[in-house]
């Protein structure tokens, strides 16, 4: 068997054609039309009545903070188990990053501990679907913040193609971010998506991505703002990206449920559960006794693989030692996530999942 990458992206003949049509057609680069439609597409997929593009998923969260008046000194409280973007994008802007742990069956906040969390300081919730799922007391969340007066951010860099109830992530807090950086569904190379059904928001997103102009290209500025823009060079392959996001979400569940089946009742694995009905995987994920020797063994079997983020809190950015969070800390040291890749056939998946099973029988 050919190594198998733990991700890679997915281009084909169709970004080829399509980006040397608009080089042929002279297209600037920058973001005009090809940006624009891509935002339309973004927002027909998911419902949303606004889409501005920005130039990565953390930028995005950043605006998205600032749209809601999220500034210096002010709190916001993040899951300790997610891509270190996620608190970071708030620490960008001078606010503070207040980590909370998350619960075991879903990997999302919990919302408890999100609670004991709030204090006089917060000012925003940045709540992360991670790998498409989402909490199990996600509608609490959503009306504790309501109710608080707290801003609900989503970070929904995963969850593109997922959705709560028949709703797309994204949609149920005041904005929603998306990343189309290399491992996600689609992808622009990098790039991030903010969507919001609010007019006033979505009028402060404009002018935040673009140095706070009254309109593109104009030197009078409204507001503080910044060059977070895109590029229509990007805008062209999302477009094509898009075309194909219907099969992938497709595929994309039906990988999760054959990795499922054939991981079941394998001693040292333990599978996240995941609603297929709702949730399209980013990537697949298992928790795993002996997670660094699996991983050794199934790199000589020509299987990539990639360790879960580590508990943020912990790690040398933050150094928050003496603070704990034991979910975030157990799944953290556990997890591992297998190939993921829309390219995986179905063989593939079962040679993977055999050599996960021949490991326990090898090292059990």
């Amino acid at each position: 068997m050919d190594f198998i990458n733990q991700m890679e992206p997915s281009f084909d003949q169709h970004e080829r054609e399509a980006l040397n049509e608009y080089m042929l057609g002279g297209g600037w680069g920058t973001e005009f039309k090809k940006t624009r439609a891509f935002e339309d597409m973004i927002k027909e997929y998911t419902g949303a009545k606004y889409c501005w593009i920005t130039a990565n998923g953390t930028v995005s969260l950043s605006a998205a903070l600032m749209a809601v008046g999220v500034g210096i000194g002010d709190e916001v409280i993040c899951p300790d188990y997610t891509m270190v973007a996620t608190p970071n994008s708030a620490e960008l802007i001078g606010a503070k990053a207040v980590f909370a742990d998350i619960e075991r069956e879903t990997l999302c906040m919990d919302f408890e501990k999100m609670k004991e969390a709030v204090t006089e300081k917060t000012k925003a919730v940045m709540l992360v679907s991670i790998n498409g799922r989402y909490p199990k007391r996600f509608r609490e969340i959503v009306d504790f913040c309501k109710e608080k007066g707290i801003h609900l951010i989503e970070d929904a860099a995963q969850s593109l193609g997922s959705f709560c109830k028949g709703k797309h992530l994204g949609r149920f807090g005041e904005i929603g971010s998306f990343s189309f950086s290399a491992p996600k569904i689609i992808t622009t190379g990098q790039g991030g998506a903010l969507i919001t059904d609010d007019a006033e928001l979505s009028d402060r997103i404009k002018k935040i991505r673009d140095f706070g102009r009254d309109m593109g290209g104009s030197d009078h500025y409204l507001t503080k703002g910044w060059n977070f823009k895109f590029s229509d060079f990007q805008g062209v392959i999302g477009i094509e990206q898009m075309k194909k996001l219907p099969a992938r979400v497709e595929r994309k569940k039906e990988m999760g449920k054959l990795y499922d089946e054939l991981l079941q009742e394998i001693p040292g694995v333990e599978l996240v559960k995941t609603n297929y009905e709702d949730t399209s995987p980013w990537f697949f994920d298992i928790l795993c006794e002996k997670r660094e020797e699996l991983q050794a063994y199934l790199k000589e079997c020509n299987i990539g693989s990639r360790p879960f983020y580590p508990p943020l809190h912990a790690e040398p950015a933050y150094g928050y030692t003496d603070l704990h969070f034991p979910v975030t800390e157990e799944i953290a040291y556990k997890g591992l996530w297998l190939p993921s890749s829309i390219f995986l056939t179905d063989e593939q998946i079962r040679y993977i999942c055999g050599k996960v099973k021949e490991f326990y029988k090898l090292h059990g």
